[in-house]
């Protein structure tokens, strides 16, 4: 797509887990739980001002950059982080999202809350919103399976 765009979105997913908030916590600060769900990052920093990135695709298929900078991190709490997504050499999107922990139940509610801005139409925040609720599917079935 030729056409420069830049669409801005705000969504808000919640989960509920069986598993304490520092389980869950663990899930996202620790690089090997996060390979369960994820590429293993070529880079991982889990500090504020520390970064997480990744380049992958499919075998044959497009290159895919995710790069991460964390901006505040409480522990079992919340974690705020800043990322770029690009496509080969083309921007997708610029984000911020915060991700917070709550104890409830004896389980957590991870509030995933995302700030974007979408650019020249390479990704949509309807797609974002869905791969991001798949993910946090997979992490509740990643807690599960420990």
């Amino acid at each position: 797509m030729s056409e420069k765009s830049a669409k801005h979105s705000t969504f808000v997913i919640e989960r509920n887990y069986k598993h304490s908030p520092a389980r869950v916590f663990a899930a996202w600060a620790g690089q090997a739980a996060k390979a369960s769900r994820f590429p293993k990052a070529e880079e991982f920093d889990f500090r504020v001002g520390g970064r997480e990135f990744n380049r992958g695709g499919p075998p044959g298929g497009l290159v895919y950059t995710f790069d991460a900078c964390y901006q505040e991190i409480v522990q079992n709490k919340r974690i705020v982080y800043s990322y770029t997504l690009d496509m080969e050499d083309k921007r997708m999107s610029v984000s911020v999202t915060t991700v917070e922990f709550d104890s409830v139940d004896g389980g957590t509610r991870l509030i995933y809350t995302e700030q974007g801005v979408f650019l020249d139409g390479l990704d949509t925040p309807e797609q974002r919103e869905h791969g991001t609720k798949v993910m946090l599917d997979r992490l509740g079935e990643a807690l599960d399976d420990q």
